[in-house]
């Protein structure tokens, strides 16, 4: 039940992060999920990796604490990526300069 309430959340912050900036909003929601899951199953390898070269003998049976380690890196994941969409479109952001006052105007009196 966690996980279908992180997903969701994790969906919805960035449904309307792209909402924001008028990007595809299905497309970043979907994303967030993929990244979340592909940062835990990176980690879930490196972890098995690492067991393997430095012996340290975990409990890979356990699988209830390798899914709770693999959360707040799923969620770090996500934050690095959420604060790097947002930096990225709001420099992108076009300031709209009303220019009707302008029409009629010449050159020189600008």
């Amino acid at each position: 039940m966690l996980g279908i309430l992180l997903i969701y959340f994790i969906g919805k912050r960035f449904y309307d992060l792209a909402a924001e900036f008028n990007q595809n909003k299905w497309l970043f929601a979907i994303l967030s999920i993929v990244v979340y899951y592909a940062a835990g199953l990176l980690f879930g390898i490196l972890l098995g990796v690492l067991d393997l070269f430095f012996e340290w003998n975990i409990d890979w049976d356990n699988n209830f604490g390798i899914n709770l380690l693999g959360i707040p890196i799923g969620l770090l994941a996500d934050w690095a990526l959420y604060v790097v969409l947002e930096n990225r479109w709001k420099k992108k952001v076009v300031l709209v300069k009303d220019e009707i006052d302008d029409i009629g105007k010449s050159l020189e009196d600008h």
